[in-house]
């Protein structure tokens, strides 16, 4: 395919990038990702608001190794436009990443305001600043990271492709869609070179413990329930996050100007085979019988199965979701690297060796910690 000089973005291995929630799941590793990478040898500003999912600790060895030089920290709102035009123009910034959203689907259904002045009027904000701080510029790139939810659920068989018509079914994902639209809509109208990737469910190390893949890894360590929704027969394509990471960086290497690309596992697993999965590891990392938490709180339990129960179903639940990603396989060469098997063994292993971290998240400790350890002290 012929690509003129204007639709990839040239200066990708030598770019100020802001990564818009940074120290988020997705965001960390994707910074951790982008310094370790041969070749790449521009900065990382990571803007984030450290909103309860923010955690800096994701980061404490990429603020050793590279803090003050090819990495710095800016805790901001996406939705303040004079802050966010204020570093763009500082650190003058080639590439925006932009992860930064609210992306719980369940926090979306009890409180859907806050998915729409982050999701719709942050990302509104980010672009406003770009175009009038890039002023036309085309050796410039804008990154909008979405989601497969928005192309709302599958049938037995099928698969969302990049044009498949969006259908969102909670909250979260109409946010998602409509900030989809805005990106688009800056390209078109007004010429800002943008390009969009939509995923599947990731996973990995430093998930936030709301999600299914680290909730259910840390309550039956624990010896709490495990809760499945309805049948647990509902599927997603599980992308494991450091594909997802590489996907994203051949995007801002090789992708096209006003081009979407789908970024999937292509691995459909139902949740009740996930959580089933995750429980079978556990019995081989920490078995049951040497498990001193369980054995204080639930005694009569003989295998991490025995706590898997199934609860009423959410509003809205997308029975299916799978992804077909031959788009960025062919157009950039990009493919995973991890099978399914593989990924879940070393997230659950991760989760079982990183005792501090998870203790820190789910107690709360991490935001004391950002602020005696990082804001505490002279920079």
């Amino acid at each position: 395919m012929n690509q003129g000089p204007d639709t990839v973005f040239s200066r990708a291995t030598t770019a100020n990038l802001l990564v818009t929630g940074g120290a988020g799941f997705i965001g960390s590793n994707f910074i951790r990702s982008v310094l370790s990478r041969v070749g790449f040898s521009g900065r990382v500003i990571n803007y984030d608001k450290l909103t309860y999912a923010g955690n800096l600790m994701n980061l404490t060895e990429i603020e050793n190794e590279f803090g003050g030089r090819r990495y710095f920290f800016e805790r901001g709102d996406i939705c303040d436009f004079e802050n966010v035009k204020e570093v763009l123009a500082r650190f003058q910034i080639d590439a925006v990443v932009h992860f930064a959203a609210e992306s719980h689907v369940d926090r979306s259904i009890f409180g859907p305001k806050n998915f729409v002045e982050t999701n719709i009027n942050g990302t509104f904000t980010l672009l406003e600043a770009a175009r009038e701080l890039w002023a036309g510029r085309k050796d410039v790139r804008f990154h909008h990271i979405s989601t497969d939810e928005v192309f709302g659920s599958l049938g037995d068989t099928g698969f969302f492709s990049e044009t498949t018509p969006y259908d969102p079914r909670s909250p979260y994902s109409a946010s998602k869609a409509a900030s989809d639209h805005l990106v688009r809509a800056y390209f078109h109208t007004y010429g800002l070179p943008v390009t969009l990737s939509n995923c599947s469910n990731n996973y990995g190390p430093y998930h936030f413990p709301e999600k299914l893949i680290p909730l259910t890894v840390l309550n039956a360590l624990e010896g709490k329930q495990l809760p499945v929704y309805g049948d647990g027969n509902n599927v997603r394509d599980w992308l494991y996050v450091e594909d997802h990471c590489d996907a994203i960086w051949q995007i801002l290497l090789k992708g096209r100007t006003g081009e979407t690309y789908n970024i999937g596992g292509e691995c459909e697993k139902q949740n009740i085979e996930v959580v089933r999965g995750i429980c079978d590891i556990l019995e081989e990392l920490v078995p049951v019988d040497s498990n001193e938490k369980i054995r204080k709180r639930s005694p009569g339990i003989k295998a991490y199965r025995d706590l898997i129960a199934f609860v009423t179903d959410r509003p809205g639940h997308d029975r299916r979701y799978a992804i077909n990603c031959d788009k960025i396989k062919t157009e950039l060469g990009w493919k995973q690297t991890y099978d399914f098997e593989q990924g879940l063994r070393e997230t659950v292993a991760w989760f079982v060796r990183n005792t501090q971290w998870v203790e820190a998240v789910r107690n709360g400790d991490y935001q004391k910690w950002i602020e005696t350890n990082y804001f505490g002290r002279t920079r």
